[in-house]
């Protein structure tokens, strides 16, 4: 088949591992790398290519006529260009969240839908077999489950740039978090009913509405709870990085990252969807109180990475265009979760609980 031109747009972190994936499939032909900064000219290089560079988006779009395009930028840009690049009649994949707020995502879910495009958002962990894993074991755990999960990154050098950027439109807790609300609500299968939520604001280098550590709670109708806690800045402590933890009746699943957890790794994106193994705990006793089965252990070394999990996910892009894929529960799930999101973060300006 001839290729799909597919025009990039943002070429740190993300818009690099993505572009590297492009770069190494037949299926794509990347037609432009679009940034603001030296970043496209770094991924020129490292990808040992020379693919036309772009300063402005729109002017791109519409120099190189693409069929699809990448948005890897700052979510405060994601509903602007999301909208053009529709407009253009392009298929999208763009990095979570979908928007900067719920009206955006609703715009492109409906403008995708007016347009008959595809549209995926870059939920990674949906393609990591170790967390597909984690997911499925916590299910046989029983109700209520008890999800208790952090990303706390220490960071310093360029990722505080990059963190203090973020936090010009979107918090810890929303930007974060929604990948793990997500992993919540696949765990769970249940409704979330209401979330409270705390932050603090640790630096003067953000705005004064805005803080750089959050900590929400969700309740369930099932009963369950979660809790996922970020924060972003060189005083975090490493200390506070991973944790990946579910029981329930019949016992526990837990995420143990030893290489992953140690120091200096919290600010790393490899270190982001890292397990190394699962450890199970069966709760079942005896009529002594004792553990009738000893904890397993799956070893999860074989686990793609970073790069492997972007390329899982573009080939998922790539499927859904050329398989016709029914993208409605994909992208109802991403509005869902930053709904949620967006709940804890009231709730943390509000100092109230937030009924869903």
């Amino acid at each position: 088949m001839k290729p799909l031109r597919i025009l990039v747009v943002g070429c740190g972190n993300m818009g690099a591992s993505h572009a590297t994936s492009y770069h190494h499939m037949p299926e794509f032909e990347i037609c432009g790398l679009v940034s603001r900064g030296n970043s496209k000219h770094e991924l020129n290089q490292k990808l040992q290519a020379d693919y036309p560079l772009f300063e402005n988006f729109e002017q791109a779009l519409n120099s190189t006529s693409p069929d699809a395009v990448c948005i890897s930028t700052y979510p405060d840009t994601h509903e602007e260009f999301a909208l053009k690049a529709l407009d253009h009649d392009c298929h999208l994949f763009i990095e979570k969240p979908l928007a900067d707020s719920i009206l955006g995502c609703e715009k492109i879910i409906a403008k995708a839908k007016e347009k008959d495009k595809k549209v995926v958002v870059g939920y990674i962990l949906r393609h990591h077999p170790s967390w597909i894993r984690f997911i499925e074991e916590s299910q046989k755990l029983g109700k209520p489950l008890v999800m208790r999960m952090n990303l706390n990154q220490q960071s310093q050098g360029y990722m505080w740039d990059v963190h203090r950027n973020l936090m010009k439109s979107l918090s810890p807790v929303v930007d974060c978090g929604v990948h793990y609300i997500d992993v919540m609500c696949q765990m769970t299968r249940s409704k979330p009913v209401s979330v409270s939520a705390i932050g603090a604001r640790l630096t003067d280098e953000i705005s004064e509405d805005n803080y750089n550590y959050g900590q929400l709670q969700i309740r369930f109708d099932d009963g369950s709870v979660g809790w996922y806690e970020a924060g972003w800045g060189p005083m975090v402590s490493e200390t506070a990085f991973f944790v990946k933890d579910v029981f329930g009746p019949k016992g526990a699943v837990s995420i143990v990252a030893k290489e992953a957890a140690q120091t200096g790794n919290s600010d790393h994106v490899d270190s982001h969807t890292q397990t190394e193994s699962i450890r199970i705990h069966h709760a079942a006793i005896d009529s002594t109180n004792q553990f009738t089965q000893e904890d397993e252990w799956i070893d999860m070394k074989d686990e793609p990475s970073h790069q492997e999990l972007c390329d899982r996910e573009q080939r998922y892009f790539l499927d859904s265009i050329l398989s016709e894929l029914d993208l409605t529960d994909h992208l109802q799930d991403a509005l869902n979760s930053l709904k949620i999101a967006f709940a804890c973060d009231e709730s943390v300006k509000t100092g109230k609980t937030v009924m869903l």
